[in-house]
């Protein structure tokens, strides 16, 4: 599984270090931003575990295995948002926060610690929406951008006027808040956030890569945030006939059917859920007996 070579591209002072596969999971696009007194590295992936390029500082987007994989190559100063602090200091708090079903948990524990490198990182310090790393002569400046977990967060680098998003990946699997501390409507106001940020650059963690320009960002954005619409109105077509959160979840509707995992279905009752109660409170659906749900 581990990939040690990246590919750099530069944009300004921002080198993205493409991961294997163009940074399709496991992989992923760190960052390395360089200032005149200062540089730093953002989510050092798996290319960065025996290729790590030096750095002061290590900014994390959030605490998710595949972001954090190449941290064990830097004893620097490390900061992420205060939403996700303790699941990066503690690996135990990290697979908790997947919501797994008990005879699952030892199983990812040993893939978060083996294949990912995962330790945890006690010395891990917090940030809160709007802080600024100075570099000299280049910022990094926080994002708050969350609903894929509580303290997802981007950065915005200037004056290069690079910003990265992380897992808001554009890709065509759309958001993905299907974690304990994940929230849907929190991720549709980060989507609407980032689309108010005008930069250069818009670079993401996984395969999709830099996009370059506003306009080409926010037509690759809506596109991102219309799977939500795809899920919602495929539940309300499955509702039709009552369905029980179960059912909902062998029908699916994140994960294609031949997917399998530890974490597809917990991830598909997380998901069903969080549309069931908005669709319920906007009277698109109702319990009609007890645990079984119709659309109206």
């Amino acid at each position: 599984m581990r990939a040690t070579a990246y590919t750099a591209a530069e944009y300004g002072e921002v080198s993205v270090l493409v991961g294997a596969e163009r940074g399709a999971y496991p992989y992923g696009n760190s960052l390395l931003v360089r200032g005149a007194t200062a540089s730093l590295v953002v989510d050092p992936s798996l290319s960065l575990v025996e290729a790590a390029p030096p750095a002061d500082v290590v900014l994390v987007s959030h605490a998710h295995e595949d972001h954090i994989a190449g941290l064990g190559s830097y004893e620097v100063p490390v900061h992420i948002h205060e939403g996700d602090l303790d699941a990066l200091r503690s690996r135990d708090v990290l697979v908790a926060g997947f919501g797994l079903p008990p005879d699952a948990v030892d199983a990812v524990d040993k893939t978060m610690r083996d294949q990912f490198h995962v330790q945890g990182r006690p010395d891990a310090k917090g940030f809160e929406d709007g802080a600024v790393f100075d570099l000299g002569g280049r910022t990094v400046t926080v994002v708050h951008l969350p609903g894929h977990t509580a303290g997802h967060s981007g950065f915005l680098i200037e004056p290069d006027g690079f910003l990265f998003v992380a897992d808001i990946d554009l890709t065509s699997f759309g958001p993905y808040y299907g974690d304990v501390g994940s929230n849907l409507a929190d991720f549709e106001a980060s989507l609407r956030r980032c689309r108010e940020i005008d930069a250069r650059w818009y670079g993401t963690f996984h395969q999709k890569g830099v996009i370059e320009g506003a306009a080409e960002f926010r037509r690759r954005l809506d596109a991102f945030a219309s799977v939500v619409k795809k899920r919602e109105a495929a539940l309300l077509t499955f509702l039709s006939e009552p369905q029980t959160v179960e059912e909902i979840v062998d029908h699916r509707l994140v994960y294609r059917r031949h997917v399998e995992g530890p974490q597809v279905r917990t991830v598909e009752r997380r998901t069903a859920m969080q549309h069931l109660a908005r669709l319920t409170s906007g009277g698109l659906v109702a319990e009609v007996e007890q645990g079984r749900f119709r659309a109206t």
